[in-house]
């Protein structure tokens, strides 16, 4: 985002976050394989408002991987973000939009969860990944230039559903710039 992104951990116990690993470290790896194919077959389907698809270049025409979403559209809702959140369902995310694109950075003020940050350009285009963004964390994450949407989902999933520069992403925002059009 165009504006940092603020998040901070709590200072009782165990974190939110540290909760979420610990949960999600104790998952056996089919469940966690079940979940990435189950957001899989989703995006097989038509485009939802609810649903950002991604198709990865080792995919080709197969299997792709789908989040249900939150919209951040606004200044306030990008400012906002997932701040504050303790947990993050394994099949969802936010996909924040700008109105033109930019320079994009975020920061992990007040984030309790480690994410994954998913920077693409007006066609969907994804153009970076950072990887597992660290709770708390004040420093800056760059996105690059010229990013419109920037896909937020648990630390750790893009290299497991292998999101790369070079995914596609399909979602109706995107609009008729995309490269993966909605039908």
């Amino acid at each position: 985002m165009g504006t940092r992104n603020d998040h901070t951990p709590r200072g009782r116990g165990l974190s939110g976050a540290e909760l979420f690993r610990l949960n999600v470290a104790a998952l056996p790896a089919a469940t966690v394989l079940f979940v990435c194919l189950a957001g899989a077959v989703a995006a097989q389907g038509a485009c939802s408002p609810s649903r950002v698809d991604i198709r990865t270049p080792a995919a080709g025409d197969g299997m792709r991987q789908s989040f249900i979403v939150e919209l951040a559209e606004t200044p306030e809702a990008r400012a906002r973000g997932l701040m504050h959140r303790e947990s993050l369902a394994p099949d969802a995310g936010m996909l924040f939009v700008y109105e033109t694109p930019r320079r994009a950075e975020f920061w992990m003020k007040d984030t309790l969860i480690a994410l994954d940050m998913v920077f693409a350009d007006p066609a969907g285009l994804v153009t970076h990944v950072h990887e597992n963004a660290v709770p708390g964390d004040l420093t800056p994450i760059p996105g690059g230039e010229g990013v419109k949407f920037v896909l937020e989902i648990n630390g750790g999933l893009a290299r497991r559903a292998g999101i790369v520069p070079g995914s596609q992403l399909r979602h109706p925002v995107i609009g008729k710039d995309a490269l993966w059009p909605c039908e």
